[in-house]
Order: structure tokens, then sequence, then C-alpha cells
């Protein structure tokens, strides 16, 4: 028998979109144990926000990811507003709702295309990645943006729906709606997905709840949880919709939990339309919040997503802590790898829909002085060409 071999994949490689190192041990074509490390993309977002006043932490907050960007400024807002002790407005809720729901079509859209292209079904790639527009053209047409579309503020939204938006955004979902049916029946017949995904990635049950996995990783492991629901924001404690959960516990029932939640996105959007509330979209917030403290969650299409902050009283907060899907997920990808074979590595680790530069965090350890302290970017550039100290993830 032949000697384990351990195989680097990363931190730059064709099948990952951003740089992270993972060294998977193989015994001839079996994966017999996984490692990774993480921390190549950091940023300083969360000491930004030190730097910044309440209401431009939200186009920092925008910036952490391109693909949910709605999800943290919506996570940002209503966590600075539950500090404030202020709400915005019923329209304004819906509105996010709305955007929210649409971006989750974007990412899970644009996801089922990227997972195809990992499995060489570039066809269906090109296919989704064309339809994906219409909903691109829907968030453009409402923030004047295709994925950045700073749409929230502190107590609302800046921009409307407008009536005659409104049958405008219908007609695009119908044509998106039928695409989408379309894609799941593909997902249900092709060969090559069948091939490619079913029993590949196997996450149990209970290494789901073990490893606290979230989002479509988590209930297409047979776990019912999602922040929208268990725990409502925005408004959707109004809104009637249905938690996708599959048993399948591998790759292909995280395409169809995405696939289905698509679906199940546009029904949130036809009825947040119908029923969208008369009256101001936002409502008039202090430049100085309270002193305190607030966490936040919201359902990103990734997963929960948690913000949290520390108020001292003032324009700027005193600490700000985002915690990604993607950093709930990762721990998942080791169950999901080991057994199965090399071929089936970058499938297996895109079916979590990682974004790593959400999730990447840098600390500096002096050596001298056995302490850990955050150091800025600037600075972190000269102790590294100096040597001096030691950067770890």
């Amino acid at each position: 028998m032949a000697a384990p071999f351990r195989i680097p994949i990363g931190p730059y490689h064709p099948s990952l979109k951003e740089p992270e190192h993972f060294i998977v041990t193989v015994d001839g074509e079996e994966i017999v144990d996984v490692d990774f490390r993480i921390g190549y993309i950091h940023r300083g977002i969360e000491r930004g926000f030190q730097e910044m006043t309440w209401l431009q932490g939200i186009y920092l907050a925008e910036r952490i990811c391109g693909i949910c960007s709605h999800a943290h400024t919506t996570c940002y807002s209503e966590n600075v507003e539950k500090l404030q002790e202020l709400e915005a407005p019923p329209r304004g809720k819906y509105i996010r709702t709305i955007v929210a729901e649409l971006e989750r079509i974007h990412s899970h859209v644009l996801w089922l295309g990227v997972a195809a292209h990992e499995i060489g079904f570039d066809t269906l790639f090109m296919y989704t990645w064309r339809d994906r527009e219409l909903v691109l053209d829907i968030l453009e047409m409402i923030s004047g943006n295709r994925v950045n579309y700073a749409m929230n503020t502190l107590g609302g939204v800046r921009r409307d729906i407008p009536n005659w938006m409104v049958d405008v955004i219908k007609r695009k979902l119908d044509a998106l709606e039928e695409r989408i049916k379309y894609y799941r029946k593909v997902c249900l017949t092709e060969p090559t997905i069948a091939r490619r995904t079913v029993s590949r990635g196997i996450l149990k049950t209970s290494d789901a709840i073990r490893l606290c996995a979230v989002g479509p990783t988590a209930r297409a492991s047979n776990v019912d949880t999602d922040v929208r629901r268990d725990y409502p924001y925005a408004a959707y404690d109004e809104i009637p919709f249905n938690v996708v959960v599959r048993d399948e516990c591998d790759v292909f029932a995280r395409v169809l939990v995405r696939v289905d939640e698509v679906l199940e996105a546009i029904n949130i959007i036809r009825y947040a339309l119908d029923h969208l509330p008369e009256g101001p979209i936002r409502v008039k917030f202090p430049t100085r919040v309270k002193e305190g403290e607030s966490m936040m969650r919201v359902e990103a299409p990734r997963g929960e997503l948690i913000h949290y902050t520390l108020s001292k009283g003032g324009p700027k907060p005193f600490r700000y802590k985002v915690r990604s899907p993607t950093l709930a997920n990762v721990l998942s990808i080791k169950p999901m790898l080991m057994g199965g074979v090399i071929a089936d590595i970058p499938i297996v680790i895109a079916s979590i829909d990682p974004c790593f530069s959400c999730t990447d965090r840098v600390t500096i350890i002096d050596v001298n002085k056995r302490v850990k302290k955050v150091i800025p970017m600037e600075k972190l550039r000269i102790l590294a060409r100096r040597g001096e100290g030691e950067r770890t993830a």
C-alpha cells in the first residue's frame, strides 16, 4: 500500500475564486485527512468601522461582500437602530425585504452557474449567468446599481419603489421563474449533475449541528433553521414563506435547496409588492448613538450573518465585529471531503458557497510581550518587512 500523500489546494488554485489553502491527505484516490488555513485576504474592515461615523459605516459594511452587500447593510442598519431604539417605518421594512430576496435570487443563481462550471457543465453555467441578468436589471432599476445597491440607511431605506415599477418587477420575475423551474428540471434529470453531486460531500445532520453549519448548507442536511422565520427582522414576520429543507445531506441536496429557495424568494417578493404599505420610507436618525451594545442576525444568502457593536455613546462605534456565514460553514468542509476522491474537491468546497474575503481575519501577536493587539494595516506591512511579530489567522 502506498504511503499517504499530501496535496495542496491553493492558496491560488483554478477552482478557488479567492485564495485559501486546503491541505488534502490522500491514500491513492481516497481522501483520508483535510486541513486548511484561512487569513489571506484581511482588509481591516472591523478596525475601519471604529474610524467612521455610524452613517459612513453603512458603506463600509456594504463592501464586506459584493454578492451579499445588502445583507450586510441590513444587519448593520438594524443593529444600530436596535441600539438607538428606533425602527424603520413599515414601507422601509418591506423594501428592505424585497431587495434582500432579490439579492438572494442573484446569489443563488450565480452560485448555480459556478457549481455547474466546477463539474464541467459550462452550458448550464452560461445559461444561468445569462438569466441572472433579469434580477440584476431589477436591482439596477430600483437602486441604480447592479451590485452594491446602497439601499439601506439608518432609519430606513434611501429609495422608494413607485407603483409603475411594481408591474415591471413582476413581469421580469415571471420570466425568471419560468427559467428557474426549467433549471430545476435539468438538475433532477441531467446525468452529469447526478454523477457529480449525488452521495458526494456528505454532511450528516449530526455533523451539521455539531459544527454549527448555517444557511443552505445546514438546511440541505435536514437542519430546519432560518433566521428569517426564527428571529424575524425587516418585514419577514408579516410575509408567509416556507423554509426549504432536504435530508439527502449531499452536494445534490445543496443544489436543490438553493434552486427551491429562489422560487420561494420570488413568491416572497410578489407578496411584499402586493402588500407594500403606504407612508415614508425612513425616519430621521441622530448622528450620535446611545451608549450600550447590540447584536443583530439576518439570513444572508449563505446563512446566518451576525453583527455586533459596542458603543461608548458618540458619533462612532467603539468596537464592531462581523461573523460571516462562511466562517460558520468552513468547518463542515472536512467531513464533507473525508472518504471522497480528489476529483470531488472543487464541487464539495463550492457547495458551501464560500466567500473567504468575508471570513478572513488577522491577529497580530507580539512575540516579545506575548500579548495580542490590533495593528493598522500600514503598520502591519512595515512589521512584515522588518520580520517583527508573527502573523496568524
